[in-house]
């Protein structure tokens, strides 16, 4: 006799009803109840009758058909244990398949007795489970849309379908195309069982998005007709239908009209319409394609302030908190700027007032003492409390970097009163250090019984060190390879203990710098860099020390046999020769009559060379004055160039030395080095040579002087949410003392990305996107650079993502800059311009890189096919300038 029970579900009088029929046409072979069969496997010797039941007691039970389930967990979940005593036919049996079938995770459940001997019952259960989703076919719609369904219900991979799995699945498909504007969009699926994958099935779901539904009109009940334009106006996602409208479609989404309610609530009250409401809202619908939106307002008046006075305000006086707040009589009455100048400004709102003076304890609540027609008193009744002293300092999450690297930037110590300003100026510095994550720094107040505070620091170590590996066409000399790494967290102390090596010590915050460049035996440069941000490891005065070789052979390049020397320029005696389409000099003439194709230099040159020695100490610190932001940093630099038989851009032979003061005074107060938000930077850069001519001395030129002035100012300024607006100028003038020639030596180059594969030959090379690398600048300025230059730049800048291991963002910028030969020739207004876009991603390992499309509007080299227009740079870093 056998019970089963289907997916399709049951009831008791179905049971009784369908019992009583089948009980007057039972055989002596099998006997059927309801939707289930109880069969014996001794037929012609035991019967089961409703009738006549009888107990028996379970001798043993068996599970069968089960590949995903333990089968005594599915005896335990019947209730029917061995030894237990049943009656069959009866209430036991039915009871145990309801409680399997319960679970919903099975189609089918049947139980035989397989055995009968005297009183004793074997009994077995036999399953058959649902199959599991394996896959998902769409079927009518494209293959670009089937993607993004399999992301959006991916979770239902693996599961077993049942009803409710298939509703839900059909649901949040609906619910996509809805949020589309496809609001008649339907769904159907059927299961179709794969044999070959054992129990698992593939759903296909048949899809019929419908037409993208339209707002035909938003229909305003209840408002003055002045007033209707400015209501649809903020409604800013939900637009009717309207001729020439691009920007933003009409296309109905139910969710982003809940939003603009929302959103219109807010915008009205924050123009004084305190009592605007909405009474009510449907929607109508035209035709397939297209819904009027009726709503009701009540629009009410519009309030201003009158009167603002101060209870319980006995540190300061009422001038102060109203000098502090800012709102003034007559100003429109606005809750959500309220709250901001009460404690939404940092730095600048009321609960900044009393907190950086210790006050943690403060409170303030506004409350509407008299309305009269639309004025409205307002009373702010303060809480001021006692002060707070910090007791300590707690420090979690800095597993790398030691706890002294950190304590050193934070500006709350024990002993202090509590200020909330220094809380998030150690926030602002913690991010600024580069180790931790800036989305993960959180200060926890912790307020004591004794009346002072401990204050907790979350921090969230990231990756800090990175890695250069790149190669690039460095101008005519072809490809040059780049390795470098940069240890931003490094240890010099444990340099001899091995154990902290990984791979090498780290955690005291110092700084080591190691690069090297090169295109084989031509030319290699080698730079080593040390810098400790606290030197002495009490004050923030940094100390760093800098060497660089650069040893470059240029004729061993006719050698390579790149392709494109002087295409169309080749071996111009009297001036450029074959600096055509950047494949490489085709011929340099000009400079001493010296004039040859790259092809024919003799064997005697292949030796002349162009090599660079420096050595660079400096001391720098963070200054009080103006204000904290400020720092000061000074720099002796050593140089000794030797040139020899290198003719190009009329360097002077022989060894030359430069021995050069750097002064840098700057103010940095950005929120955060790898996205930043708000804040602004300035820098004031001053390089001087001793003037060697004005005291009558370097008669034979091998002293390098000069004077050179470079000021860089950067703005960020946040627009609309995330979206921020970038602004930067950059200026820089090379001057010679006594009416002396200005150096060949320290010049400026402009175009491009900014970054300069290969010869640099000391020079300050700036970027124009648009434009090929240094081709801006007068005629015949190109070899010989600039003397003076300017950029401006604007950018508009949107995260993408801000996680720390991949930041990336999006920008459209707008840049003009120019390259002068001299300072007579200096004009700010007369700029190379370009526009265009680009992305930014900075990766832990590697900083840094972008990439830029940018268009030309001029043409700083008329005569080439291109104009000196290049549409892509790439980038690697942080740019400067």
């Amino acid at each position: 006799m056998n019970f089963r029970k289907e997916s399709k579900g049951y009831c008791s009088w179905q049971l009784v009803l369908v019992g009583l029929v089948l009980f007057m046409t039972q055989t002596a072979q099998a006997q059927v109840l309801g939707n289930r069969r109880f069969a014996t496997s001794n037929l012609a010797s035991s019967t089961f009758s409703w009738a006549d039941p009888k107990e028996y007691e379970i001798a043993d039970i068996e599970v069968s058909g089960s590949q995903f389930y333990d089968g005594a967990s599915m005896i335990n979940i019947s209730g029917l244990q061995r030894g237990d005593k049943i009656k069959v036919p009866g209430d036991a049996v039915a009871t145990a398949i309801r409680k399997i079938m319960d679970q919903g995770i099975l189609e089918e459940v049947e139980i035989y007795a397989s055995k009968v001997e005297g009183e004793k019952i074997w009994l077995q259960i036999v399953l058959k489970e649902r199959p599991r989703l394996y896959a998902i076919n769409y079927v009518g719609i494209r293959k670009g849309e089937q993607e993004s369904l399999s992301e959006k219900v991916k979770t239902y991979k693996g599961k077993i379908i049942t009803e409710t799995l298939k509703k839900n699945l059909e649901l949040a498909i609906r619910k996509y195309y809805q949020e589309k504007g496809r609001l008649n969009v339907k769904t159907k699926s059927t299961i179709r069982v794969d044999t070959l994958r054992g129990n698992n099935a593939t759903l296909v779901v048949n899809i019929d998005k419908g037409e993208k539904v339209k707002v035909h009109k938003i229909i305003l009940d209840g408002i003055d007709e002045k007033s209707r334009g400015l209501i649809l106006r903020k409604i800013k996602n939900t637009k009717q239908v309207r001729f020439g409208r691009i920007f933003k479609p009409s296309k109905f989404v139910p969710k982003k009209w809940d939003e603009d309610k929302t959103k219109l609530l807010d915008a009205m009250n924050k123009l004084g319409f305190r009592d605007f409401q909405i009474k009510s809202d449907s929607i109508s619908k035209v035709d397939q394609k297209s819904v009027d939106l009726y709503i009701k307002l009540v629009q009410g008046k519009k309030y201003y302030y009158r009167n603002i006075n101060f209870e319980g305000n006995y540190i300061y006086p009422d001038s102060v908190l109203n000098m502090v707040l800012g709102i003034k009589k007559g100003d429109v009455y606005n809750t959500e700027e309220l709250d901001k100048k009460l404690q939404g400004n940092p730095g600048d709102d009321l609960s900044s007032v009393y907190m950086d003076n210790g006050y943690l304890y403060y409170n303030a609540e506004p409350v509407e003492s008299a309305i009269e027609g639309d004025s409205i008193d307002l009373t702010i009744r303060i809480s001021e409390g006692k002060q707070a002293t910090i007791n300590k300092v707690i420090l979690n999450g800095n597993t790398k970097t030691s706890d002294h690297v950190v304590m050193r930037e934070i500006r709350t110590l024990p002993g202090q009163k509590f200020n909330k300003s220094a809380i998030i100026r150690t926030v602002r510095e913690l991010s600024t250090i580069g180790y931790f994550n800036p989305e993960k720094i959180t200060p926890n107040p912790q307020p004591r019984p004794d009346g002072t505070v401990d204050i907790e620091y979350n921090v969230e170590e990231k990756p800090s060190d990175q890695i250069e590996l790149s190669g690039g066409w460095g101008g005519y000399i072809g490809f040059v390879g780049t390795l470098g790494v940069v240890f931003n967290n490094f240890s010099a102390k444990n340099l001899t203990n091995w154990s902290a090596w990984r791979p090498l010590p780290a955690g005291d915050g110092q700084k080591l710098s190691v690069r090297f460049q090169a295109n084989g035996a031509a030319y290699q440069n080698y730079s080593l860099t040390f810098t400790e941000p606290w030197l002495g490891g009490k004050k923030p005065n940094s100390f760093s020390i800098s060497l660089n070789r650069s040893v470059s052979y240029p004729y061993q390049f006719r050698t390579t046999g790149y392709g494109g020397y002087g295409s169309g320029l080749g071996g111009y005696g009297g001036g450029y020769g074959g600096y055509g389409s950047y494949g490489g000099y085709g011929g340099y003439g000009g400079y001493g009559g010296y004039g040859m194709s790259a092809y024919s230099v003799p064997d005697s040159l292949l030796d002349a060379h162009f090599n660079v020695n420096s050595i660079t100490f400096s001391l720098g610190k963070r200054l009080k004055w103006p204000d904290d932001y400020f720092s000061l940093s000074n720099s002796l630099a050593f140089a000794q160039y030797d040139v020899d038989r290198y003719y190009t851009w009329a360097y002077p032979q022989g060894k030359s030395t430069s021995i050069t003061l750097m002064t840098n005074f700057s103010r940095n107060s950005i929120d955060n080095p790898t996205f930043p938000r708000m804040g602004s930077s300035f820098s004031l850069n001053a390089s001087l040579t001793p003037p060697y001519s004005l005291m009558g001395g370097n008669k034979d030129g091998s002293l390098i002087e000069y004077h050179k002035w470079m000021f860089d100012a950067s703005w960020f300024t946040p627009l609309l949410g995330k979206l921020i607006l970038h602004t930067r100028a950059h200026l820089g003038f090379l001057g010679s003392y006594g009416g002396a020639p200005t150096t060949r030596f320290e010049r400026f180059d402009l175009g491009g990305s900014g970054m300069v594969q290969g010869f640099s030959f000391n020079r300050d090379i700036v970027g124009l996107r648009g434009y090929k690398d240094r081709v801006i600048g007068p005629s015949g300025s190109y070899g010989n650079g600039g003397v003076a230059y300017n950029k401006f730049v604007m950018e508009a800048r949107y995260p993408v993502s801000l996680n720390p291991s991949a930041t990336i963002f999006v920008l459209g910028f707008a840049e003009g800059g120019n390259n002068f030969a001299s300072m007579s020739d200096y004009n700010p207004f007369n700029l190379y311009k370009s526009a265009g876009f680009g992305a930014r991603i900075f990766m832990p390992a590697f900083g840094m890189i972008g990439i830029d499309y940018g268009f030309a509007f001029d043409k700083p080299r008329p005569g080439d096919s291109d104009f000196g227009r290049q549409a892509f740079t790439f980038s690697i870093g942080q740019q400067i300038r």
